[in-house]
């Protein structure tokens, strides 16, 4: 009879074998996580592979079929896919993680909501289905662009990897799940509008927020302005996610008719160029998730 783990392991290791003849670069990650089985940079003792130097699991990612064989007999390893030497770019489309954002909108929702923007379909490319319920979208990287990871930089709760940066390979499995393959054509190349979005922007100077004149119900302008300087007050690299949830946050009180749309729409554009967006990018969030929670709101007495 043959042993599960060995069974498991056979898998996990004909996953990384396939992952390698696409050109992608693997390394190992702990059963059953997602974190890398490669010592770290304190503990390496400048042997082996380290000899000239620590050499990190990007840079110890390979395709070579031996390599992998024998780092897969010793356990059923996790496959981890370095984005960056595998001539990817992958779009993580995630679930929101907060308590209470059951009605948000997931990734898949916000992605949606920007390729409509910019008139343009969800690509049809090589696509997972994560662990936790969401997708990873694969793309062939342009030559000659050294993209590196976002977190929400396109849309909330849609990231990105590239340099820098790894995802779990398909075969995969952690304790929220399996990561399986649901579309296995070829990455298509990334389409040119997002590789614009993506490119380093050039600095963007930060506009002084003035508060607008608001008007509504005392409960109303109170969540207004307190969301407002939660967008005001977000870590960097979080300013577009903030300002959705936020705004997610106060449209049940444009549903009730206790404020005004347009004051609300006003008020989180000035908090979030004064955070350092864009204008557009301001006004696509802000509308997407005004319209996502307009759509969600529950009544008052249910709220």
């Amino acid at each position: 009879m043959t042993h599960p783990t060995h069974d498991r392991r056979e898998a996990l290791l004909a996953a990384a074998l396939s992952a390698a003849e696409r050109g992608w670069h693997v390394f190992p990650l702990f059963p059953g996580t997602k974190r890398p089985a490669l010592h770290g940079e304190a503990a390496c003792t400048r042997t082996g592979v380290c000899a000239e130097g620590h050499r990190k699991w990007e840079q110890r990612a390979t395709t070579d079929p031996d390599l992998i064989r024998g780092t897969w007999a010793r356990a059923p390893f996790n496959v981890g896919i370095a984005t960056g030497p595998s001539g990817l770019l992958v779009v993580d489309l995630d679930l929101p993680k907060h308590k209470g954002s059951s009605d948000a909108p997931c990734g898949a929702a916000t992605f949606g909501a920007l390729c409509e923007r910019t008139g343009q379909p969800v690509p049809a490319t090589h696509r997972l289905r994560t662990a936790s319920g969401g997708s990873h979208l694969y793309f062939a990287a342009p030559a000659g662009i050294r993209l590196g990871n976002t977190a929400g930089s396109l849309a909330p709760l849609v990231d990105t990897r590239g340099w820098g940066g790894y995802v779990v390979g398909a075969g995969s499995t952690t304790s929220a799940g399996p990561y399986t393959v649901t579309d296995d054509t070829a990455p298509a190349e990334l389409p040119a509008w997002i590789v614009r979005l993506l490119e380093e922007p050039a600095p963007r100077p930060i506009v002084p927020f003035a508060w607008p004149t608001i008007s509504g119900s005392r409960a109303a302008t109170a969540a207004l302005e307190r969301e407002c300087r939660t967008v005001l007050a977000a870590p960097e690299g979080e300013g577009n996610i903030t300002l959705n949830r936020s705004a997610f946050k106060v449209g049940r009180f444009v549903a009730w008719g206790d404020i005004a749309r347009h004051v609300v729409e006003e008020a989180f554009q000035g908090a979030g160029e004064a955070r350092g967006l864009t204008a557009a990018e301001c006004r696509a969030t802000i509308r997407s998730a005004l319209d996502s929670s307009l759509r969600k709101a529950r009544p008052r007495d249910a709220a």
